[in-house]
Formats: C-alpha cells, structure tokens, sequence
C-alpha cells in the first residue's frame, strides 16, 4: 500500500450530500484523501495549480488545460454555478479538478446549473476537501507531479496499489502534442463579439481586416477580441499547411494559444510559420503561439519547473514602460538566452523574470506568452489585439 497518505484538512462540509470515497494518488505513491465531486471514475495527468479567485468555468473549459488535473488554491469554487455561455470551448480538455472545501453553493443571477451536475455531464473526475496547501506546496518545490484523481462508486473503496501504478504510467506533458486532439476539425468562420448584459455575445460589426486564427485550442473569448477589433476571422486546424493559410489571403494570421509541448506540435506547426512569415503576413502570436512563433524565428523552449498558472502575473510591456496585470497558463516558456539577432524582447514577468514577449526587428510580427483576452482575468492587456489591428493597417505606435 501506498506510505504517504494524507487525510482531508478539515471535515468536509456537505450539507446534507452523500459524498463517494475519493482521492488523489500521485506516481510517487503520495495519497490525498477526500471526497468524490464530478463523474464517478478516474483521470491521469499533470497535476497543476491556479491561483484566479474568479472563471472557474473558463479555467476548466480551456483548450491549455489538455492532459492537466487543475487544483484550485482559492477555497469557494462554485459559488457562481455555470452557464451556458461563460466557457471557452464546448468538450473541456481538463483531465479533473480538485478543491480544498465542498463546491460552493451557487448564488448568481446568471446560474443555470450546480458545478457539480456541469462537472458530471462532461464526465470529468474531481475530488474535495483535501489539504490544498499542502498540495500547492508540494506542487511548488517539486514541479507538476503526475497523478490520477479517482472517485469510488458508492459503497466501493479505490484500488490505491492500482492509481499508484496508473500515475507512474503516465509520460509527462514534455514532448507530448496535444493540439492536435484540441483543434477544430475543419475551417470555418467565426462571428461572435463580446458579452454584454441583457444582451448576450454581440454580432461581428463591420469587417475591416480579414484574419486568419490558426486553432492549436484557441480560447472562444480570444476570437471574440479580434473580431471587436473589427477582424473578419476564419479559424483552421492545427495542422493547416501555409498554403491553405495564404489562400484566404488574410491581412494578418493569428497562431492561438494550446497545450502541450511547442516542440512536439512545432514539428508540423513552425515550418508553417516560417512560410508565413515569409509571405509578409502580420503576425500575432499567444502563449503556445507564441513559442512555435519562437521556435520558427530560431529560439528555444524548455519546460519550466513551476510554470505560470493564475490571473494576477505582473508583467512589464518594454514598449510603453507600462506594468499589466495578466491572466496566464504556461508550462513551457522561451529561453532568453535562445534569442538571436532581430528578435527583440517585448515583455518580461515581475514575477521570476520569465520572458513573456517578443518582436521580430522591422517586421510586422510579435507575440506574448500570456492571455490577454482575460477570460479570466484582468483587461489590462487588451491593447495588443489593437496593436495587432495597427501592425495589419500599418499605423505606428
């Protein structure tokens, strides 16, 4: 039997509700005891932390998410229930969460189901009433372990020896692409704009500019800025070839935000980028888009220890001098010291110095590491959807 088992933190809070036994095993024989949330089951991958006290839903419905077990540190998860509109894609990519207290009973005008039911009517796992301290710090000194979060079946017990073994078996995000399970499976347009109360998400406006979003997982909220900005969009696959990218002849291409390694996807994905950037298109990169943006203009990546997973990363924009606060979701990051002449660093993080952007010198081409279409998270990065907008009508800033 495992050695490292943990008990729950505290007595969970049911309030009347028959909980399943549930637990989180990591591969090195670690157990978090707690109680079952979610589908009855269990789900293998990288276990991560995110410190957004806000979008919940958002967290769990984004693409990144692909391969992860996402552990929340802020307690009332559920408070606002869920909807049908505050999601970034419609399958959720995340392999299961997990939570310091019982969901939160939901209090918002906007809730039309428990967290809970959502969690079971997508099949994913979770389990509360853990000691999530303890897990953030054992995530924080020794990098994302794997782990498998597992919920018994009423009345049964978890096979720990089984979950232990089930863990070790699984091989890690590095050099794993996972784009490909998270892409659109053919080229359509997009028309959806931002959300407004009483309304809803608004029509497309008048079309200035078309742009092309290539789709490594793309959050929804990330096409609904370019098309507020007034960008006629039309996302592909993953797997896109430059030619069916150039044939729409776009104004500006968009290289979208995914999980796994940029390596990995960069196999098929950066000799694409390069024929693009050749052909003289704007381009705007985020987050793994912005590695494979890295890689095909000569950078390296690595995988981080830690990486960035939360909506209040300070980072410092070079151009303006100016200090945003971000909404982020890394494993991977580029190495600065890969830099080579003419790619010039943008924004750097206050936080532990990552490199968080770059430029391509005299060209119409950059790209940050974060996710400034905050969904969830803070606005403040807003502007580079403009800048983008800028780059394609050739205005300087």
């Amino acid at each position: 039997m495992p050695e490292n088992v943990h008990n729950s933190a505290s007595p969970v809070t049911t309030g009347g509700a028959s909980f399943n036994a549930a637990a989180l095993v990591l591969a090195d024989g670690t157990v978090y005891h707690g109680a079952g949330i979610g589908a009855v089951g269990s789900s293998v991958g990288e276990v991560c932390f995110n410190t957004s006290m806000t979008g919940y839903q958002e967290i769990v419905t984004d693409p990144s998410y692909a391969g992860q077990i996402i552990t929340f540190t802020f307690p009332h998860i559920g408070n606002v229930g869920t909807n049908d509109e505050d999601i970034e894609t419609i399958t959720p990519a995340a392999r299961g969460i997990v939570l310091r207290m019982d969901i939160t009973e939901p209090s918002n005008w906007r809730a039309s189901r428990h967290l809970d039911a959502w969690l079971k009517s997508h099949g994913l796992v979770g389990v509360c009433g853990i000691d999530a301290r303890a897990l953030t710090r054992r995530i924080r000194d020794g990098g994302p372990p794997s782990g498998v979060v597992a919920q018994a079946k009423p009345g049964e017990t978890l096979d720990l020896d089984a979950l232990v073994e089930q863990a070790k078996a699984f091989p890690g995000l590095e050099g794993m692409d996972l784009a490909k399970d998270v892409t659109c499976r053919q080229t359509h347009g997009w028309t959806e704009g931002a959300w407004a109360i009483g309304s809803g998400y608004a029509a497309a406006g008048e079309a200035k500019r078309k742009v092309v979003a290539i789709d490594y997982g793309c959050k929804r909220n990330i096409l609904r800025c370019l098309t507020d900005i007034g960008c006629d969009v039309t996302v592909v696959p993953a797997t896109a070839t430059a030619e069916e990218v150039l044939r729409h002849n776009p104004d500006g291409v968009f290289l979208s935000n995914g999980p796994g390694d940029p390596a990995a996807t960069g196999e098929y994905a950066v000799p694409v980028i390069r024929e693009i950037v050749a052909a003289g298109k704007p381009v705007f990169g985020i987050c793994l888009g912005h590695q494979m943006l890295a890689l095909a203009l000569g950078c390296a990546t690595e995988k981080m220890t830690l990486g960035h997973r939360g909506a209040n990363q300070p980072v410092k924009d070079f151009t303006t001098g100016k200090v945003e606060i971000t909404s982020q979701n890394h494993g991977f990051r580029v190495k600065r010291e890969s830099l080579p002449d003419g790619v010039v660093e943008t924004h750097r993080s206050l936080f532990d110095g990552t490199l968080e952007g770059i430029r391509l010198a005299g060209r119409p081409v950059f790209s940050v590491q974060y996710h400034p279409e905050a969904s969830p998270g803070p606005r403040d990065s807003h502007y580079l959807f403009r800048r983008f907008a800028n780059m394609i009508d050739g205005v300087e800033e």
